[in-house]
């Protein structure tokens, strides 16, 4: 064989090996390409004023906290004149504790007439949600967890009272969650948080607490303020999430259908803003102290004694409630529901 030919099969074996070696390693074991990432266009951010916008959707009634909203670069062609813009005359304190009149959702600037300031008309009746009531309590340093209940907090109602009963002895003290999950709205005078020059939240007491109700829970109020002391409870945040299940199994909160995130997130925040009454909890006195009753004291049996002499002329007896028993011959004479048993005399 021509040694020209020889060497020209011997370079295309090699060729197809070095091709067969390099397509399996890209079939079998080459590593996919990692992706990295572009560094972002500057001519892509905004270059116009920082303008105030919602870091989340606000629905009406919502008090403005600082989380709520912040400032974010905006195009300048697109700035508004009712857009809150940052700057030397713009103060922030101006919007906390503001109530929105119109939803604003996440990302959207807030306009100037979208918020309601304290002291404005229409600002307690733009806090309340649809179909609410505001309602104010009389409370104490002591019953108002020591003035760390600020607006837009979660609250539950206490009542304290003392059961009488009908008869004898120390009347059962108890103490019983009559309301839960009830959104403050003002206390006092106040409608949002306080902050002294460092931004600390300035805790101060009040006399009074405005929180927002259904029409029932505010008849209820009412009347409970005329049995006894109401105190507050503060709620924690995670409770709403604990109380889902309960809320799913007695039907008060309905499930959607399918995975639709926008329904889950409209029935967290149905639980999340419905107050709730009813399957109160409560505690009594002897649940504190052995010396405390455990129940209402019953009334007390109060039986006619009396020792028949001779003659005619023996004393009355008589008490509400079912007639004493005496012997020998008697007159019952009816007043009302007094009934009073006379003896004529005689022979016993």
């Amino acid at each position: 064989m021509d040694s020209r030919k020889v060497i020209l099969l011997v370079g295309a074996l090699i060729v197809a090996a070095v091709t067969a070696f390099m397509a399996r390693t890209l079939i079998m074991g080459s590593s996919a390409p990692q992706a990295s990432a572009i560094p972002g266009d500057p001519a892509m951010v905004p270059q116009g004023p920082k303008v105030l916008v919602a870091t989340r959707a606000l629905p009406v009634g919502t008090i403005i906290d600082p989380g709520a909203v912040k400032f974010q670069p905006w195009p300048a062609e697109l700035v508004e004149g009712a857009y809150f813009q940052e700057g030397a005359e713009f103060d922030m304190k101006s919007v906390i504790g503001t109530v929105v009149r119109n939803p604003i959702t996440a990302g959207q600037p807030v306009t100037q007439g979208a918020l309601v300031k304290p002291g404005d008309r229409g600002f307690l009746a733009a806090a309340l949600g649809p179909g609410m009531r505001a309602v104010t309590v009389p409370v104490s340093t002591q019953s108002s967890v020591a003035g760390f209940v600020f607006p837009g907090d979660r609250i539950d109602l206490l009542l304290t009272q003392e059961v009488q009963g009908g008869g004898d002895g120390p009347p059962l003290k108890a103490a019983e969650t009559i309301m839960r999950n009830l959104r403050v709205l003002a206390t006092d005078q106040r409608t949002n948080q306080e902050k002294d020059e460092a931004g600390n939240t300035v805790v101060r007491t009040f006399s009074t607490v405005t929180i927002e109700a259904t029409p029932k829970i505010a008849e209820e109020i009412a009347v409970a303020q005329t049995l006894g002391s109401i105190s507050l409870s503060l709620r924690s945040i995670a409770d709403n999430a604990a109380e889902l299940e309960q809320a799913i199994a007695s039907g008060a909160v309905k499930v959607p259908d399918g995975t639709d995130p926008k329904a889950e997130r409209a029935m967290m925040l149905q639980l999340a803003s419905a107050p709730q009454t009813g399957n109160a909890t409560y505690a009594v006195g002897a649940d504190v102290s052995r010396f405390q009753r455990r129940t209402v004291p019953g009334r007390a049996e109060q039986p006619a004694s009396f020792a028949p002499g001779p003659g005619a002329g023996m004393p009355a007896t008589s008490y509400p409630g079912a007639p004493a028993r005496v012997s020998g011959p008697v007159v019952r004479i009816a007043r009302g529901n007094t009934v009073t048993e006379v003896p004529v005399g005689g022979k016993n």
